[in-house]
């Protein structure tokens, strides 16, 4: 048995490196969907069926518990994934919790009222579906209030990634904080609401400024997965060993994931 991370493509990648770095002793399968993505542009029935064909892939791999390092599929899918598709015994956990239990200074499971929290003008980077399925807010209103949430659906940057662009990639960042920051001049922290993001990190601070905290999901992730497994070990397994799927071109995707995290890796075809 292993732990499963699925993706709509090379993003989840931050996360895998993160829960690598944190548990190397914990054998991991990661998928990512290259051959759909990206999967901020779809419908959220479409992207429900290939989270759930995703999914089911990594239970054959023997991943009980799957990572959906995919804000758009946490955003669109999670919930009703959670409440009408998943069976017994088996455990799909997604990324935003931890990223909102950061950025309001609670600790995992904390059920207490929402309360007010140290920042109060939030900038949010994600993909277009993303950011009309309202999650993070709604999350987020769980847990704190008098929190002004200002939502920048950042069209372009994934595919720009998936290609390999970084001058792209990094240029279309640009244009969409300069976009935000005229509606929410002064943000006190950002999110990088989409675990694509990471790997142009570099290119959304200098965009916001030296002032503007950003918050980047693959350590907290990797982190709450830590305690999650203290607390439910049976969700660990003995043995299994780490492999990286692709629905795509397992030859080009190398390529680009090599070129991106500037480690080799090797994917084989889902």
């Amino acid at each position: 048995m292993a732990v499963g991370v699925f993706d709509s493509g090379l993003g989840g990648l931050t996360v895998h490196q993160a829960i690598a770095a944190r548990l190397p002793d914990l054998p991991l399968v990661y998928l990512g969907d290259n051959a759909h993505a990206p999967y901020g542009v779809r419908t959220p029935d479409d992207i429900f069926d290939l989270t759930c064909a995703g999914v089911e892939r990594l239970w054959a791999e023997g991943c009980d518990l799957v990572i959906l390092a995919c804000n758009t599929a946490s955003a669109a899918a999670l919930r009703r994934l959670q409440e009408t598709w998943l069976p017994e015994g088996k455990r799909v956990l997604g990324v935003f919790v931890p990223m909102i239990e950061a950025l309001t200074e609670r600790q995992w499971g904390d059920n207490s009222p929402p309360r007010k929290v140290a920042v109060s003008q939030v900038a949010l980077f994600a993909t277009p579906a993303t950011v009309a399925s309202r999650a993070f807010q709604r999350e987020l209103a769980f847990r704190a209030v008098g929190v002004d949430v200002e939502a920048q659906p950042c069209g372009g940057v994934v595919d720009a990634i998936e290609m390999g662009d970084e001058i792209l990639a990094e240029a279309l960042v640009t244009s969409h904080v300069e976009a935000l920051l005229r509606r929410m001049p002064h943000p006190e922290a950002a999110i990088l609401g989409c675990t694509h993001y990471p790997l142009v990190e570099a290119a959304f601070q200098r965009a916001l400024g030296p002032q503007v905290k950003v918050y980047s999901q693959a350590g907290l992730v990797a982190e709450s997965l830590a305690d999650y497994l203290q607390r439910r070990p049976e969700f660990r397994g003995e043995g299994g060993t780490s492999k990286y799927l692709t629905t795509g071109d397992p030859v080009r995707v190398s390529g680009k994931a090599t070129q991106f995290l500037r480690r080799s890796i090797r994917f084989e075809t889902e």
